[in-house]
């Protein structure tokens, strides 16, 4: 079912909402570069739970808009997987009447946004107006949330696309909501977290055991995703540890590296800030760390000093 008044850009199909398992719904936005991330809700016999929100004024209330027309109760809580923007900027068309969870960090993290950075990072982005809601409801490494009497168990994995990363799995469907730690046909990126942290997550999503997988950016996918987003990660490590041996900048070393069989991924400017997450946990800084500006500018720099691509 398409959900598709909302792009503009002739080079994006539509969103569409995809029922995963009966009343799971992934509201799913490609091609899944900046901005354009996935989200989703489940129906119970007497509520709604969704499950992230959209990056921009106007695809969060497209969201919001194919959530009401799917059902008419009440959206009694609102799971936010991590803290950035693409994920919690719509929170606002959810608040006051739906109970906001996420993981402690996150709600430090949200109650520090930046709107106006972000709008001058992307300039592209067609933001809008988006009031910041932080989470209500914070938890430190797992808590269960109930649809009826369907349980969606929330795990805190990490530092690993950053410090504050929850994946909503549904043990009775095989069905994980996976967060940005699952990028699907995307360049993982790690800068707000752990390249090392993330590595240590996958054998935890790998052992749920889950059938279908809702990634945070990218088409619904089985559980071989682990595996891409993995040989990418090491890969990443890689390279970072033969250019800090030869102390070679993070943007040196990224413009100088064939990205082989990850080159077709989208956003490959990402290996600059990749880089630079690896190179500071081979100095011996704390997971998660946060990055100098200069990150960002070195993607920038990646890309012909372009803005970086956001077609939201």
């Amino acid at each position: 079912m398409s959900h598709g008044i909302v792009p503009e850009h002739a080079e994006l199909p539509p969103p569409t909402l995809e029922e995963v398992s009966p009343g799971v719904f992934a509201y799913v936005q490609l091609d899944g570069s900046w901005f354009l991330n996935n989200a989703g809700f489940v129906v119970g016999p007497e509520s709604v739970i969704a499950i992230d929100t959209l990056g921009t004024e106007r695809r969060a209330h497209a969201f919001h808009d194919a959530v009401r027309r799917t059902s008419t109760k009440p959206v009694q809580a609102l799971i936010n997987t991590h803290s950035h923007g693409d994920h919690t900027h719509g929170n606002f068309v959810f608040s006051p009447a739906s109970a906001i969870i996420a993981h402690e960090r996150c709600r430090e993290d949200v109650r520090r946004a930046n709107p106006a950075g972000v709008r001058a990072r992307f300039p592209t982005g067609d933001f809008g107006e988006f009031p910041i809601v932080p989470p209500m409801i914070t938890f430190s490494e797992r808590a269960k949330v109930y649809a009826g009497e369907l349980e969606i168990e929330l795990i805190h994995l990490g530092p690993a696309h950053t410090t504050n990363d929850v994946v909503a799995w549904i043990p009775e469907r095989r069905v994980l909501f996976s967060g940005d730690l699952v990028f699907n046909g995307g360049t993982p990126f790690a800068a707000a977290g752990s390249i090392a942290g993330w590595l240590e997550a996958l054998p935890v999503l790998r052992a749920l055991g889950a059938e279908t997988v809702v990634p945070g950016h990218g088409a619904i996918c089985g559980p071989d995703v682990f595996d891409h987003v993995e040989a990418y990660l090491r890969f990443v490590e890689g390279t970072a540890a033969r250019g800090f041996r030869a102390d070679t900048s993070p943007l040196a070393l990224a413009l100088a590296t064939d990205l082989g069989e990850f080159a077709g991924l989208t956003d490959p400017e990402r290996i600059a800030g990749n880089l630079h997450r690896a190179y500071s946990e081979l100095r011996g800084e704390p997971r998660g760390t946060p990055l100098p500006a200069q990150m960002f500018d070195d993607m920038i720099a990646y890309n012909g000093g372009q803005p970086l691509r956001c077609l939201a």
